[in-house]
């Protein structure tokens, strides 16, 4: 005789739910921009990064550590950079075959024997120290959307005249830290979970369902992604300067949620999984983690959560 007790179980769980078809509207970062605060009216250092820029509706205002360059040894064949964070050094390793480290006033470099030199970016010295260290941080303090009319408004737009950046400026960053800016880049097209359910209470409206679903996936405009995408977000990491959003999301009586719930959506779900970030993003609510998943569902009874409830 076999046991299909957890099989039971697996069906129970599932018999509670109300429809045989459940959908949720996913969101992600396809691509992003940092850079210090200050950084926003420097238009010369800011034109390499302007394709980017231009693409970035999100942005996310907070405090990472200053790294402070120390010292570079050779070792043979090996190269070990030493960087000061918060009062603690950390350090890098590189193999170096047929490079000589060389010293100089400035900023040392490498060197192989036809006089070429070499160094490592900035951009790949920070994924190592946040990766290797996890000193390096971004404590997230507020998050914001600009878009317009068809897009034609992007972050670096609203930051230029940003009062709530102006705010955290001018009540002092902490000792150690610098204020830093984290502009984020949606992907063009959405993308639709779909849990298909043959123990659910309801199993007549499937068909229709479905459709409600499609619709929502290929009728959702950009304009309200970014706004969902941000609204998700807020809730997540509850930032400090926030207040929409922080305890309303999800409610019916969102304007930007209205869609979703006429298409009858389950949850709604916004990522941030970005393998080359240079820093681990957190809040005083979420860890430091360099992967973040926002997901909600948007019914509160018990027979609708067959995402994120099981």
């Amino acid at each position: 005789m076999s046991d299909n007790s957890s099989d039971n179980q697996q069906s129970g769980v599932f018999a509670n739910a109300l429809f045989d078809v459940e959908h949720a509207l996913s969101m992600f970062a396809l691509s992003y921009c940092t850079i210090p605060a200050a950084g926003i009216y420097d238009k010369d250092a800011l034109k390499p990064l302007s394709d980017v820029i231009a693409t970035c509706h999100i942005y996310i205002i907070g405090y990472t550590p200053i790294i402070n360059f120390a010292k570079a040894e050779q070792d043979g064949e090996k190269l070990t950079l030493t960087f000061n964070i918060l009062k603690n050094d950390h350090t890098i390793t590189y193999n170096i075959p047929g490079l000589k480290l060389i010293e100089n006033e400035d900023m040392p470099y490498l060197e192989d024997a036809n006089g070429d030199r070499y160094w490592p970016s900035v951009e790949e010295i920070q994924i190592r120290l946040s990766n290797e260290s996890k000193a390096v941080t971004f404590n997230v303090k507020y998050i914001g959307q600009a878009y317009g009319k068809d897009g034609s408004r992007n972050a670096m737009d609203r930051l230029l005249k940003h009062e709530t950046l102006q705010k955290i400026a001018l009540k002092g960053v902490p000792d150690g830290y610098k204020l830093t800016l984290l502009m984020l880049a949606i992907q063009p097209n959405n993308q639709l979970f779909t849990v298909m359910n043959p123990f659910a209470k309801n199993g007549d409206s499937g068909e229709d369902r479905i459709k409600q679903g499609l619709d929502k996936l290929y009728n959702t405009t950009e304009a309200e992604r970014v706004s969902l995408y941000e609204a998700a977000l807020i809730k997540y990491f509850y930032p400090e300067f926030n207040k929409e959003f922080k305890d309303s999301f999800p409610s019916t009586n969102l304007k930007i949620l209205q869609d979703c719930y006429s298409k009858d959506f389950g949850a709604v779900v916004a990522e941030i999984c970005i393998d080359e970030l240079p820093f681990v993003l957190f809040s005083d609510k979420v860890k430091p983690k360099l992967y973040h998943v926002a997901k909600h569902n948007l019914h509160k009874d018990e027979d609708r959560r067959m995402f994120f409830g099981i």
